[in-house]
């Protein structure tokens, strides 16, 4: 009789497999089986195929990685197909009596498959509410008490299951997710410009810019304030924080001003009137920005050019560097190209990897590198594009013409190739102007439906996956 290979040779030989040969490797006998469930296959296989699941950043639950990798895979799959009932169901979530300022999910995006995988978004609107909704449901969770004033902005912290509000004149509001119960409060001087979500070693913090031109640091959920610093004197900045929490942009549009890097931790470290480490970037007239994903360091800026005559997709790389007893920043551009004459429009911007940028104007969607090269073009919509999102394995557009696009990345060689898939639709045309943002997480897409009487609702689409897609190659099939 041939010798048998061992559970350890097994081991070796089993992780040059792909899923499907391990899935159909696992039905030999009852050795090959405990072999192939092994959590280090699985996990290596997780990571090949989506980069960023490390496992800081996975809550598995009772699931292992041979369910995360089959219900991911599943979810993919459906999301890709988009058949209407069988992969996706739709729903239309009313309830504000005004227009949907902001949308945002209170659960976490990971990919859960053990009974805790709900997906919960809040939105703020101009009947001065905020309210929470059950995606998949369809159904209101809670809505706060009538505000004084309009609320304007909201930023969710899923880990500490806040939502944090504030409204037209600067008064910021922190609430419970669960039960909407309202924590505490933090008045700004004038109105705000931005609230943006700060993760630091000593826990998150939220970042909060007011018209003035100066960016607050606050606790949570305390909302005690840490700092104060004066950015653009008279000009309201946006506020765009670094996926690590390290960098922190400010970007105006006046004339002369442009934007500014912030090392974070220097504004929760520094002392009562010392100005925070930050450096202004070479850009006239900035608009759009973004972070490249699997880059934290790695910013990317529309602007416009020396002559304002086109828009310029601008990459920098950032660090520190010592100067005397002092710290700086170093913005070290890394690449720039100009946009075609076509996207006169003012565009929208988005990163994907490390090297790849997408820009949506008017009804176009372009996807370039950062050194300029067109990868793909879709014009898919019949009406301007009015928001874009953007993860490792799909893009979704929101357009007026009252649908979503929905993309799939493909990797073929060197770039990825984003696949065109189909629409999601909204309500009529005849009651609705169309969709103006859109939201997404690991299960659904959440679109806010503009309607002409002055209204918004949210529009749902909720995928499904089979509660068994975790028990075989036969309820996998083309999914791995």
């Amino acid at each position: 009789m041939e010798p048998r290979l061992g559970a350890h040779e097994l081991l070796h030989v089993f992780s040059f497999l792909g899923a499907r040969d391990l899935l159909r490797a696992a039905q030999v006998d009852k050795l090959w089986n405990e072999v192939t469930s092994s959590t280090e296959l699985w996990r290596q296989l997780c990571q090949r195929r989506w980069p960023s699941c490390q496992t800081s950043q996975v809550t598995l639950g009772t699931q292992t990685w041979r369910q995360y990798y089959l219900c991911r895979s599943e979810l993919e799959f459906r999301m890709e197909s988009g058949r209407p009932e069988k992969d996706f169901t739709c729903r239309a979530i009313t309830g504000h009596k005004g227009r949907i300022l902001r949308l945002a999910y209170i659960s976490t995006s990971e990919y859960r498959r053990d009974g805790q995988e709900k997906s919960v978004v809040c939105t703020v609107s101009s009947d001065h509410t905020v309210r929470a909704w059950d995606v998949r449901e369809g159904v209101e969770i809670w809505a706060s008490p009538q505000q004084p004033a309009a609320l304007v902005n909201l930023v969710t912290f899923p880990r500490l299951r806040l939502v944090v509000t504030v409204d037209e004149q600067g008064l910021i509001k922190v609430w419970k997710a669960e039960d909407g119960w309202e924590c505490t409060s933090f008045s700004l001087p004038t109105s705000s410009a931005a609230l943006e979500a700060c993760h630091q070693p000593e826990g998150p913090f939220l970042l909060a810019a007011c018209a003035e031109g100066a960016v607050y640091m606050l606790t949570l959920p305390e909302l005690q304030l840490l700092s104060r610093a004066s950015l653009f004197p008279g000009s309201a900045p946006s506020l765009l924080c670094s996926p690590d929490g390290q960098w922190l942009l400010a970007l105006t549009e006046r004339s002369g001003l442009g934007a500014k890097v912030i090392h974070t931790r220097s504004l929760l470290l520094r002392q009562e009137e010392e100005a925070p480490v930050s450096a202004l970037l070479p850009v006239q007239l900035p608009s759009k920005a973004c972070w490249a994903p699997l880059e934290a360091a790695r910013l990317i800026v529309l602007h416009r050019s020396d002559s304002g005559e086109h828009g310029v997709v601008t990459t920098f790389e950032l660090g520190t560097k010592r100067c005397k007893d002092s710290v700086g920043i170093l913005a070290q551009e890394v690449a720039s190209f100009p946009l075609p004459d076509s996207m006169a429009a003012p565009p929208l911007l988005k990163a994907h990897g490390s090297q790849v940028v997408l820009v949506g104007s008017d009804l176009e969607l372009v996807v370039f590198t950062i050194h300029g090269l067109q990868l793909a073009a879709h014009q898919d919509h019949q009406q301007p594009i009015t928001d874009i999102w953007v993860d490792e394995s799909r893009v979704v557009t929101s357009s007026l013409d009252l649908s979503l696009r929905i993309y799939m990345w493909k990797q073929d060689g060197t770039w990825p190739v984003l696949k065109s898939c189909y629409h999601l639709l909204g309500g009529s045309h005849r009651w609705s102007s169309g969709f103006t943002q859109v939201e997404c997480d690991s299960m659904s897409i959440v679109g806010v439906e503009s309607r002409k009487t002055g209204m918004s609702v949210l529009r749902s689409y909720c995928f499904t996956v089979s509660r068994d897609c975790r028990d075989g190659l036969g309820q996998v099939r083309e999914l791995v």
